[in-house]
């Protein structure tokens, strides 16, 4: 059988549709204020780095379970441990959002899956792992598996086997209990002139219900009997995904809405400015963003796959006497990111992952790195996008509306205390949460001249 691995070929022949010129922006300083946001709900956090995810793996003696359908998934009730949301203060200065994001989200023998459960646990972080619905069906039934505009059965990922379905089964359990959010990144990652991007609203729909089935049957396709079901209903935890190759948002979007979907993670290349809503002012606009890329006048997209692309051509076994330099060019990539937005505007930062060993596996232990070193910063929140969504929903209008005027590299003028003062009582309710289908007042910033492979 095929193992995630083969997307690195089949992706990277099939997007060259994400090109863009090259683009800087840069930013500097800081100033102290206090540290509102998230705070703990039922579970421990950190003061610093802190997402609030839940410490434990149990369900508790008193939570009630429904069993759903054949057993695959059981409605368990609330997610345990998440941060309760807070509304910011006049004055006060936003966290530092930070979300990790992993794509396709399988368990496979390098066991990066759990490498990284264990990591966010060690910095009580919470992640968003966007589970590709055939991860959990077998190659043997993939006649169930009917792919919009493709044969049945077609995949552009490979299937998994049967022993690799199990762990990975495992995995998101655990993941889920330990208060990680679980998107969806579809199921066959088609991409290029015969992918997603042609797909209609319809299509998406398909491709969404059937990701959705595939999940929520795992118990009757796989046979196995040794598994705990899956914490939650799935209907009610998936509110937002990833696309294959970032392509196909337009008409996603119609269909996410028609769904209660709350946001989509499948914007390239923009900067780092505060989010807005898209497709009527009903989903948020979370993108893959444009950020210094270290020894070159360009940006790279936030994403390992990009960066693997710019150092060694797309290829994920390039010349190992660079891997070390590569290592430390994507994390500190990461990390120049990380600065400008939290030494200046505060926007939420966005990085994208997949559990690969391109090169070696230097991404790996290049965001390993980055978040080890993000997570000791005082006011960091290391969230999901089920819970940065649920922060931005309970903040002022106006203050969000405000907060999307800062471009990269912008501090506030006169201070936090000033710029986030008592907002207008006049302020438009909605307009705060509106955006310009861009994520921010500047639009997209461009990036090298390399697909993206999300």
């Amino acid at each position: 059988m095929g193992t995630i691995s083969r997307r690195t070929v089949l992706a990277a022949a099939a997007s060259a549709a994400a090109l863009g010129a090259a683009a800087a922006c840069s930013g500097s300083g800081g100033e102290g204020s206090s540290d509102p946001g998230h705070r703990p709900s039922g579970g421990t956090s950190s003061s610093k780095g802190g997402g609030g995810g839940a410490t434990g793996t149990g369900l508790g003696d008193k939570q009630p379970v429904r069993s759903i359908g054949d057993g695959s998934t059981a409605d368990t009730g609330p997610q345990q441990g998440q941060p309760k949301p807070e509304r910011l203060q006049p004055g006060q200065r936003p966290p530092q959002f930070v979300v990790f994001s992993w794509d396709g989200a399988g368990e496979l023998d390098n066991k990066l899956f759990s490498r990284f459960r264990d990591l966010a646990q060690k910095h009580k972080a919470s992640m968003t792992f966007f589970l590709s619905g055939i991860y959990t069906l077998p190659e043997s039934k993939k006649n169930l598996y009917h792919p919009p505009r493709h044969p049945v059965g077609a995949s552009a990922i490979g299937y998994l086997t049967d022993a690799h379905i199990h762990s990975t089964l495992q995995q998101v359990r655990l993941a889920w209990l330990e208060g990680h959010e679980i998107g969806t990144h579809f199921n066959g990652h088609f991409c290029g002139p015969d992918g997603v991007g042609r797909w209609s609203p319809a299509d998406w729909d398909s491709e969404i219900r059937q990701a959705k089935q595939f999940v929520k049957e795992w118990r009757t396709n796989t046979g196995f009997t040794d598994l705990e079901p899956l914490p939650f209903d799935y209907d009610k935890e998936l509110i937002g995904g990833r696309t294959p190759c970032l392509e196909g948002q337009r008409n996603l979007l119609p269909t996410a809405a028609k769904l209660g979907w709350k946001y989509d993670a499948s914007s390239p290349g923009e900067l780092q400015v505060w989010p807005g809503k898209v497709q009527g002012n009903r989903i948020w606009n979370f993108p893959l963003q444009s950020i210094p890329f270290p020894g070159h006048s360009f940006q790279v997209l936030s994403m390992d796959y990009n960066i693997m692309a710019n150092q060694s051509g797309g290829s994920p076994k390039g010349d190992p006497a660079r891997w070390a330099a590569w290592r430390t060019q994507a994390r500190d990539s990461y990390l120049a990111g990380f600065r400008r937005a939290y030494d200046t505007n505060r926007a939420p930062f966005f990085i994208g992952n997949h559990f690969e060993q391109w090169n070696g596996g230097i991404y790996m232990d290049a965001v390993e790195e980055a978040l080890t070193e993000i997570a000791g910063h005082p006011e960091v929140r290391l969230v999901s996008f089920r819970q940065l969504v649920e922060w931005l929903e309970v903040q002022d209008p106006a203050v969000l509306r405000k907060l999307r005027t800062l471009n990269p590299g912008d501090k506030p003028t006169g201070g936090w205390e000033s710029f986030l003062g008592t907002p207008s009582p006049s302020a438009d309710a909605t307009s705060g949460q509106s955006g310009s289908g861009t994520g921010g007042p500047s639009g997209s910033a461009s990036t090298s001249a390399t697909p993206s492979m999300p």
